[in-house]
């Protein structure tokens, strides 16, 4: 599945959303080898990313993320004046571990969240 994947992205062949999606299944399930996924990776970057691309991938990893269950209250956030759907957790993105010396802002940012009442999901990828 992920040779053909990565052959058709070397030959600047996009995929479909199908096979993106499988492709990003078969990487996150940990069949796919660290030479495989830097292939793939290298070659849809080179390719250029499609929306059926980005949209397959994404699929794959939100079916396969581990969900929470959260109690609490909601928030009702709004973006340019429109009101969006109702949430209860707030995410803060990581800013550290760049190597860069830089402040990491994110976890100031998830305390005051936090203390104002919000529950604050805080995760890292290290």
């Amino acid at each position: 599945m992920i040779k053909s994947a990565i052959q058709k992205l070397v030959n600047r062949q996009d995929l479909s959303e199908v096979e993106a999606r499988q492709t990003m299944e078969f990487i996150m399930g940990g069949d796919a080898t660290p030479a495989q996924i830097a292939a793939f990776i290298t070659a849809l970057r080179m390719k250029g990313e499609t929306a059926d691309e980005i949209t397959g991938c994404a699929r794959a990893m939100r079916s396969l993320a581990t969900r929470i269950e959260v109690q609490g209250p909601s928030v009702a956030l709004e973006s340019d004046g429109t009101n969006q759907a109702e949430e209860i957790v707030v995410d803060t993105c990581g800013t550290g571990g760049d190597g860069a010396n830089t402040f990491n802002i994110s976890t100031a940012v998830a305390l005051v969240a936090a203390g104002s009442g919000l529950t604050v999901a805080k995760h890292g990828n290290r």
